[in-house]
């Protein structure tokens, strides 16, 4: 079985989707999905389609929508010899007690494909192998074919863990451009931060970065009104100042500072801690 989670949900049994249309099945999928091989509570599921108020006959509506999800797992297995798999749709969607479980047999999920190259570009930067890393992180967020589970009406439970692979998902981002900065590509990089920085007004990160990248474009007074920016809609949404560490960065433009060059950037030190 293979799993996506990153972008529209896909569950391929034998190359064959078992996605269902309706919408509280998809949910119950979904969810055994973002937690594929491992068990996923009964009431876990039902606060995930209910929420707060399940019906009466919940455990039997949930017995229902799993049936049916084994439907959809046995058609697709239809044709296809697995000797290993003698319950048929049944050993791929479990029964264990307290819950059910959906059992990959060892195929792929991107979430978790995802989790292994960012680890891998990690560890390239760690080295101060730049290049490897933003090849690497690239690769990584390759995998995504859009917004997490975008597809799924998410409850609760999905929707923490599309917010969770979201935010992962920016994280490598910036990682990402950290390691394309290193590496001298700010005059490239310029038009995809000043993108992400209206996209995300009040992320620091991506501010010091877009700073960083138009300062040493030759693009100074620019770098200093991204800070101005940022200063202004802090204060009107949140009623806070840049952190100590963007001020600094603020500082070391209007001074220019020789460690914002490239060739003074030790490759283990951050080109920014925000």
């Amino acid at each position: 079985m293979d799993i996506g989670v990153l972008g529209p949900l896909r569950v391929d049994q034998s190359g064959v989707s078992v996605v269902p249309t309706a919408g509280k099945p998809r949910k119950v999928l979904a969810l055994l999905a973002c937690r594929a091989d491992r068990l996923v509570s009964v009431d876990s599921l039902i606060e995930e389609v209910w929420g707060e108020h399940p019906p009466r006959s919940v455990q039997t509506t949930l017995q229902t929508y799993v049936l049916q999800l084994r439907g959809h797992i046995a058609t697709a297995l239809a044709g296809a010899r697995y000797a290993d798999l003698p319950l048929g749709s049944k050993s791929v969607l479990v029964t264990e007690p307290g819950g059910y479980l959906l059992d990959t047999q060892g195929g792929s999920t991107d979430s978790a494909e995802f989790d292994r190259l960012s680890r891998r570009g990690h560890r390239a930067m760690e080295a101060g192998d730049c290049a490897g890393a933003s090849d690497t992180f690239r690769q990584a967020l390759a995998m995504w074919r859009g917004p997490a589970l975008v597809d799924v009406a998410c409850g609760p439970l999905l929707e923490a863990e599309a917010r969770c692979l979201g935010e992962s998902r920016l994280s490598i981002l910036g990682r990402r451009i950290e390691a394309d900065l290193r590496l001298g590509r700010h005059h490239e990089l310029v038009g995809e931060l000043a993108g992400l920085s209206a996209q995300y007004p009040l992320h620091e990160g991506l501010q010091a970065q877009l700073m960083i990248a138009l300062y040493r474009s030759g693009r100074r007074s620019t770098a200093l009104e991204t800070y101005q920016r940022l200063r202004t809609v802090l204060s009107l949404e949140l009623g806070l100042d840049p952190s100590p560490e963007l001020r600094a960065l603020q500082s070391a433009v209007l001074e220019a500072d020789p460690w914002l060059d490239l060739a003074a950037t030790a490759p283990g030190r951050p080109l920014s801690s925000i």
